[in-house]
C-alpha cells in the first residue's frame, strides 16, 4: 500500500490509542513516521510494537517551547513535513464544581494552546500540500455532562482547523479536523474519575451512540489516512465526524 508514500509525518500523542493505531497505518501506507509522547517508557514500547523504523520523540505537547524545539528536531533530519496529526490530548472530566485553575490550564495547555503553537512553529517545515490534521471531539457539539473544559478545548481546535485553513491555504497547507466519538482507547482510564463514575459515564457514552458500539482505534486510523493522503486534496477548513452518528443522529 503506498497511499503516503515519500510522505514525512509527525503524529503527537502516538504511544497507545488512536496516535499509535495511526503511526501503523502510516508506515504500512509508506510514510516515514515520527511520533511524540511525554512518557519513555511509552515511547519505548510503542518501538518494540511499531519496529525500528518508527522515530520516537520526546515532547510534551503542553510546553510551547517544546513545541519549538520539535519542530527544530525535526527540521534536522527531515526535507520537510508533509503530515502533521496534533492527536495529543488532555481527557479529563469532571464536574463544574470540581475544576481547579491549574488543572483547566494544563487541559487547555495540552489540547489549544500546544497544537496552535506547534502549527506556528512547523510552518516554514511545512511543504505544498502538506495536510494538518487536528483531533476534535464529537464532544464539542454535544453536551455530555463532566465534559465542559475538555468539550471547550476541541470547540477551539475546530474553530482553529477554519481559521487557519484560511489562513494557510495560499502556502498549499490543509487543515482540517478529525473528530472521534467514544473509541475503545486507553485515555477512557485516564478521564480524572473514579472507577464507579468512570463506569456511569461509560455507560452513558456508549448510551450516547446510535449504531450500538463504541469505536476502534482502527477505525478513526484509516480516516487519518485519508485525510493525510493526496485523495483529499479536495478537503480544506472542514470537520470529518468519526462518531457513529453521535453527533448528527
Amino acid at each position: 500500500m503506498t497511499r503516503l508514500q515519500n510522505k514525512f509525518a509527525l503524529i503527537t500523542g502516538g504511544t497507545s490509542g488512536i496516535g499509535l493505531e495511526t503511526a501503523r497505518q502510516f508506515m504500512a501506507e509508506g510514510a516515514e513516521v515520527a511520533i511524540t509522547g511525554r512518557n519513555e517508557q511509552a515511547l519505548a514500547a510503542a518501538r518494540a510494537e511499531l519496529g525500528t523504523k518508527i522515530w520516537t520523540i520526546r515532547s510534551d505537547a503542553a510546553d510551547v517551547a517544546a513545541q519549538r524545539a520539535l519542530a527544530t528536531h525535526l527540521a534536522a533530519r527531515w526535507p520537510r513535513l508533509d503530515v502533521l496529526y496534533a492527536n495529543a490530548g488532555d481527557v479529563t472530566h469532571g464536574p463544574l464544581e470540581g475544576w481547579e485553575e491549574a488543572q483547566w490550564d494544563r487541559l487547555m495547555a495540552t489540547n489549544l494552546k500546544g497544537p496552535f503553537f506547534l502549527i506556528q512553529s512547523l510552518v516554514p517545515l511545512l511543504g505544498h500540500h502538506a495536510s494538518v490534521v487536528l483531533c476534535g471531539s464529537t464532544s464539542a457539539h454535544i453536551g455530555l455532562p463532566q465534559s465542559s473544559a475538555y468539550a471547550a478545548s476541541k470547540a477551539g481546535l475546530l474553530a482553529l482547523a477554519r481559521t487557519l485553513s484560511a489562513e494557510l491555504v495560499a502556502k498549499g497547507i490543509r487543515v482540517n479536523a478529525l473528530s472521534p466519538g467514544p473509541t475503545e482507547t486507553p485515555a477512557l482510564g485516564k478521564l480524572g474519575l473514579s472507577a464507579e463514575a468512570q463506569a456511569l459515564l461509560q455507560d452513558d457514552i456508549r448510551k450516547l451512540v446510535p449504531i450500538g458500539r463504541m469505536g476502534t482505534p482502527w477505525e478513526l486510523a484509516m480516516a487519518a489516512v485519508y485525510l493525510a493522503s493526496d485523495e483529499s486534496r479536495f478537503v480544506v477548513g472542514t470537520e470529518l465526524l468519526v462518531d457513529g452518528g453521535v453527533a448528527n443522529l
